[in-house]
């Protein structure tokens, strides 16, 4: 048996181990169309073949992620919900002051109802939140705080970028979805390596030799050292 495939079966085995002693009986997760959500998709269809719950959930999104979404799930035979919170997110923002257009600000808004959404439907079923978090974009606190961070387990956080396509491919998600730029999705024309400022290639690189170039590094670094309180519990002051 290969690595990859050994890595697999762990994660199923674990996936099935954490929701039995949750006394939940499945998961849910999003299904953006992109790789990560795709492979703990596929992981979960592994682990729970009749309880594995893939939610797309449009926000001023382009139609094209949705169109990815459900290849995804055709693919991998799941079951699919849609809940659209474009109208949701227009009423709410009219109840704001966006004068200031923080773009991040208002972005982030999205991932938090996405959130809400997941655990209304994990209540209901009686699943967990499955998050799609991977090391690279942990280390350097590439998510949202209580948006695609507020899950209940994370799959595939120990495992680099790099590695997620690797997975990817033994599970045999479509090319379509391995190929594609990596992408939030949040704004128009937005890339996770535009965003950062270095490839998942530099990133994964440093990760596992801690070497890369001189700016490189001192922007991974600086990344990680601020995002530290994404990555915790609140701190809480204790008498």
């Amino acid at each position: 048996m290969s690595n990859i495939q050994n890595l697999c079966s762990e994660i199923v085995n674990w996936l099935r181990d954490t929701v039995k002693e949750s006394g939940s009986g499945g998961l849910v997760f999003g299904l953006s169309g992109g790789i990560d959500s795709a492979v703990v998709a596929a992981l979960a269809k592994k682990a729970f073949p009749d309880d594995a719950l893939g939610i797309i959930l449009p926000c001023h999104s382009n139609p094209e992620d949705e169109e990815h979404a459900r290849l995804v799930a055709k693919a991998l035979d799941i079951e699919t919900k849609k809940v659209d919170l474009t109208n949701v997110y227009d009423l709410f923002l009219s109840e704001l002051d966006t004068s200031t257009q923080n773009i991040l600000a208002l972005s982030n808004i999205k991932p938090r109802f996405r959130m809400t959404t997941l655990y209304y439907y994990a209540q209901v079923k009686k699943y967990l939140v499955a998050g799609t978090s991977n090391k690279s974009e942990f280390t350097v606190g590439y998510f949202t705080k209580h948006g695609d961070s507020g899950v209940d387990i994370l799959p595939i956080v120990d495992l680099l970028k790099e590695e997620v396509f690797e997975l990817a491919r033994y599970l045999k998600i479509p090319d379509l979805i391995i190929n594609k730029t990596p992408t939030a999705g949040l704004w128009e024309d937005q890339t996770d390596e535009k965003e950062m400022g270095f490839s998942y290639k530099e990133l994964d690189g440093y990760i596992k030799t801690g070497e890369a170039d001189q700016n490189i590094k001192e922007k991974i670094e600086k990344m990680y050292k601020r995002s530290e309180h994404k990555r915790r519990f609140p701190l809480m002051y204790i008498r």
